[in-house]
């Protein structure tokens, strides 16, 4: 036994001084020694990052690891190393781990915040990152671009990853394809918690995007499965598939006002995908198709109201002999066992048709050939009101075969096109989102189509096989259904809570006190509300706004709040992420002064500004929008707006991006306006965004315009969506009241019109192109 024990012990002895050193655990506490400690790796070394801030930490973690021993990289405690400033992580060899990483306070100064890449030269194979945050990271300045994941090489993965926050260009996560080593790459983007991206006022904002135009014909093969995507509201595009044979599968689309969009890809598979909607916006969006071989199988749509683009189904016109950047015709598309529930207009065919602007387009931009060998089987369609419109024929339907699809429009019945079936169906409430059949009606729901390969589809929403069981609707098996319920701890990172705590708002009191109101705001906690005593508060330097507040007088009082500051300057510097809300205020300034303005330069993230039943007067301009600022929502309602140079200037360039998505006037008064009183600019056109939406409802406009060189009293020129409904124009001096873009959701109606020119609407307006 004692010769044992020493064999053991001369064994051990000898492994520990002459092992690999490049496999033992090394905690680092700073860059110089992670660096060493790189250099050094070798198959199963790990190293450990030390809790704490790590500041403008620029990583290339570079190792050949092997399948059975990669190279790990990791938190000391997942969670608590914080890589702030500039800093990246970026991978090159094969079979690296990286975990447990928290990215904040900071951005990327070069590549993507996660790369698998270094440089030009070296790639990563193999190679996962597991269990970070990245959240806000984002450039300073809004047009600055960057894209916080980038993809390159082969068989890489990012799973169990919270990403949320982007504000600024560029898509959130790309795929790249640089060569043969990058395509045909399997990657695998998996269980991740995509938090909300906002809305970002243009192009170019997509959260995942694999490829460009210029790989339509290559493989991608990835594999995006089981993430949650949550308020992805960067464009139009949530998804952008630019590459072939990808699949998209059994993800979580949690109100998201865009789509899961084939743009250039070629047989795609979409399946066992959940998209959420709701009654708050007509944004959210479903699955828009264009090119071939897609196979749309067992998913789930719960009130998505989106249109055109953002159709629950959205079944583009392809242009003939397209280039590669645009569209191509969809052919051979298998859409099946989809279930649609209380989602407007669920079925667009032929989007995008837009024969009509052939005189304001050039003819490679007009999309003239509709689908062609494509089945719609198998679907089923449920409203709780009669929905008038359930197929929507933009062109030409007759390339679409319809099988063995069931509506039950409320009673109302829809024989439009056969192959689409009116029936009465139960419905059984599972959650707040979540309908499906009752059992009992076999005899109804039984009966399928058994198309060409059908038998692929083999399982349903849940995973339940349909070999014994086969119904119409994404759901066979209807007792598995009753049972299921969304875990939202299987996305993300296991220590990073998604859920946002509620917290009560704290009320202060403020007097006019000289600096009392601004010492207070900046005191305040997010969501507090300051109230604000009667009487005449001079502020003599701009109020700061960086986070959401509210101003509200107190008890009914007259507050004053008298702006007399330097020229040029406003009342209310609004700065990232500020978001003021006031009530019951009177705000007035000088003829060189502004009410409201965002920085000129660093404006991150959006604002929001919520005015009720205030005065503004005698400002020079109301709102001023720097050019790189982007206002979330404007809304003013029962405001009066008095003797002021200029009212709204939301600025913007030529690129199709504008400054402001939601813009609403209700029940205000706007008297002596002489300029600008509303000048809403969009320059150049593209199709990925809202397109900004202008809402003016019951107010009154009294004597504006009178130094509008334009003419134009609401100047709303390239904006995709305006309603002007039961307002009163008296008096003011100018020769159209709005000119209206009608073929882009610009309409009026119920408006009184008296010596102020007239309302004109222009169906096709000619803007330049930006592709």
């Amino acid at each position: 036994m004692n010769y044992y024990l020493l064999s053991c012990a001369i064994a051990l002895l000898f492994f520990s001084c002459g092992g690999d050193p490049s496999a033992e655990s090394i905690t680092v506490t700073d860059v110089r020694e992670l660096n060493e400690a790189i250099d050094r790796s070798g198959p199963g070394a790990e190293i450990v990052l030390a809790n704490g801030v790590w500041r403008d930490a620029r990583i290339n973690f570079y190792g050949k690891g092997t399948e059975e021993a990669p190279i790990t990289l990791r938190a000391e405690t997942p969670g608590e190393v914080y890589l702030e400033g500039q800093s990246y992580l970026h991978l090159g060899g094969e079979h690296l781990v990286v975990s447990g990483l928290h990215f904040r306070n900071g951005y990327t100064p070069e590549g993507g915040v996660i790369q698998y890449r270094i440089g030009r030269d070296s790639t990563a194979f193999h190679t996962r990152v597991t269990d970070c945050v990245i959240d806000g990271f984002t450039q300073p300045n809004r047009y600055d671009s960057d894209t916080w994941i980038e993809f390159y090489g082969k068989h890489n993965q990012l799973d169990h990853c919270y990403i949320a926050g982007k504000s600024n260009d560029g898509a959130t996560l790309m795929v790249y394809h640089a060569g043969n080593e990058h395509t045909d790459n399997h990657h695998q983007i998996v269980n991740n918690y995509f938090g909300p991206r906002p809305r970002k006022g243009g192009p170019r904002g997509e959260t995942i995007r694999l490829g460009g135009s210029e790989t339509s014909m290559t493989p991608g093969r990835v594999n995006v499965s089981n993430n949650y995507f949550e308020a992805c509201n960067g464009e139009v595009e949530i998804i952008s598939d630019k590459t072939n044979f990808n699949l998209f599968t059994h993800n979580i689309f949690d109100k998201c006002e865009g789509s899961l969009v084939m743009r250039h890809a070629n047989y795609t598979t979409v399946d066992g995908n959940i998209f959420i909607g709701g009654d708050d916006s007509d944004f959210y969006g479903g699955v828009r198709v264009v090119n071939t071989g897609h196979w749309i199988t067992n998913n789930y749509f719960y009130k998505i109201r989106g249109e055109q683009f953002r159709s629950p189904l959205a079944i583009m016109n392809g242009i003939p002999k397209s280039s590669l950047n645009r569209y191509k015709q969809v052919t051979d598309v298998v859409v099946a066992h989809n279930t649609w529930i209380d989602s407007r207009s669920p079925w667009q065919i032929g989007v995008g048709q837009n024969m009509a602007s052939a005189d304001v387009l050039p003819e490679s931009e007009i999309r003239s050939a509709p689908p062609i060998r494509t089945t719609i089987a198998n679907n089923l369609v449920y409203n709780t009101e009669v929905d008038t419109l359930p197929v929507f024929n933009h062109d030409d339907i007759t390339g679409v075969r319809f099988e063995h699809n069931l509506i039950d429009n409320h009673g109302s019945a829809y024989t439009e096109y056969e192959g689409i079936r009116s029936a009465t169906i139960e419905m059984k409430q599972i959650n707040d989102w979540l309908l499906v059949p009752a059992d009992g009606q076999d005899e109804l729901l039984n009966q399928v189509y058994a198309g060409y390969d059908f038998d692929r589809i083999k399982t349903d929403l849940f995973g339940n096989p349909r070999n014994e069981v086969n119904r119409v609707g994404a759901i066979s098996d209807l007792a598995a259904a009753a049972d299921f319920r969304v875990d939202k701890s299987q996305y993300g990172p296991s220590w990073f809570s998604t859920e946002k705590a509620v917290v009560e708002p704290t009320v202060h009191q403020a007097g006019p006190a000289a600096g009392e109101l601004a010492n207070l705001i900046g005191q305040a906690a997010a969501g507090d509300v300051i109230e604000l005593s009667a009487g005449t508060y001079a502020l003599d330097a701009s109020l700061k706004i960086d986070k959401r507040i509210t101003l509200r007088a107190a008890g009914g009082g007259d507050v004053r709040l008298e702006y007399a500051g330097p020229d040029g300057t406003p009342a209310l510097r609004m700065h990232p992420g500020g978001d003021i809300r006031l009530e019951n205020l009177h705000l007035s300034g000088g003829a060189n002064q502004l009410a409201f303005a965002p920085l000129d330069e660093g404006m991150a993230s959006a604002y929001k500004l919520s005015v009720n039943n205030c005065e503004i007067e005698d400002f020079g301009h109301v709102l001023l929008a720097s050019r790189g600022s982007f206002a979330d929502s404007l809304h003013f309602t029962n405001t009066t707006i008095r003797n002021c140079a200029n009212g709204f200037v939301l600025a913007a360039d030529e690129k199709g991006d504008y400054n402001a998505e939601m813009v609403t006037f209700e029940g205000c008064i706007f008297d002596g306006v002489r300029s600008s009183v509303i000048d809403f600019y969009r320059g150049g056109y593209d199709e990925s965004t809202i397109g900004g939406q202008l809402t003016l409802t019951d107010n009154n406009f009294t004597g504006c315009g009178a130094g509008e060189k334009s003419g134009v009293l609401i100047r709303t020129r390239g904006i995709i969506n305006v309603h002007l409904v039961g307002n009163t124009f008296r008096d003011n001096p100018v020769e159209l009241v709005a000119l209206l873009w009608g073929e882009k959701n610009n309409h009026h109606r119920d408006n009184t019109v008296i010596r102020s020119g007239r309302i004109e609407v222009e169906e096709q307006q000619e803007l330049e192109l930006l592709y």
